[in-house]
């Protein structure tokens, strides 16, 4: 079960959850004191081949960090609510998860994650995107929830398996990264299918 600690409600906008807990986990919001364990993952090509971007510098995590960690709203189209990960019982984060409001009208949503490959393997991305999706249904009034991924990134694949999430698209070739073709696929959940 997922614990919401909340923001007072707005009259007719969504509640955000300034923190997000799970067993093991807190998700909250970033600060400028996590640039750096920030930078440790987001800096690392074996991180960032299949996040659509070139790896951040330095200054391109700050700012980051800056615009995209604070939570402004959620109504319009493109808003992002991003949150670090932490671990619980320690300092430090292990990565991120983050929601972004593609269609306000429509209330569909796109969830991604990135983590630490140091701390690989122990469940955290799919602890933490499994909170985030509890979030996006019943706090944030999510009714379509999706994720695009390299098709080749496998463990994001077994993450949006362990959603519960069903793949609705292959692009093959659809993106050109460098000179390799990548393919995306598209996983998504309705708010039904996550209540059922």
């Amino acid at each position: 079960m997922t614990e919401v600690e909340h923001h007072a409600p707005a009259a007719t906008r969504p509640t955000i959850p300034a923190t997000i807990t799970t067993e093991r986990l807190v998700l909250r919001p970033f600060t400028p004191d996590d640039a750096d364990d920030r930078y440790a993952y987001q800096a690392l090509p074996e991180v960032v081949r299949y996040l659509y971007r070139p790896a951040h510098t330095r200054e391109a995590n700050e700012t980051s960090i800056r615009t995209r960690g604070v939570h402004n709203g959620w109504s319009a189209d493109d808003d992002i609510l991003l949150w670090a990960v932490c671990r619980a019982d320690r300092p430090g984060i292990v990565g991120e998860v983050v929601i972004t409001l593609t269609n306000a009208r429509a209330r569909q949503a796109e969830i991604g994650w990135v983590f630490n490959p140091q701390y690989a393997g122990q469940g955290y991305a799919t602890e933490a995107a499994r909170a985030l999706a509890a979030t996006a249904f019943e706090s944030l009034g999510v009714h379509r929830l999706f994720a695009r991924l390299d098709a080749l990134n496998t463990a994001s694949v077994r993450v949006c398996e362990r959603l519960g999430m069903r793949r609705e698209a292959h692009f093959v070739e659809s993106d050109l990264d460098g000179d390799r073709w990548g393919s995306e696929c598209v996983y998504a959940l309705l708010a039904r299918e996550w209540n059922a």
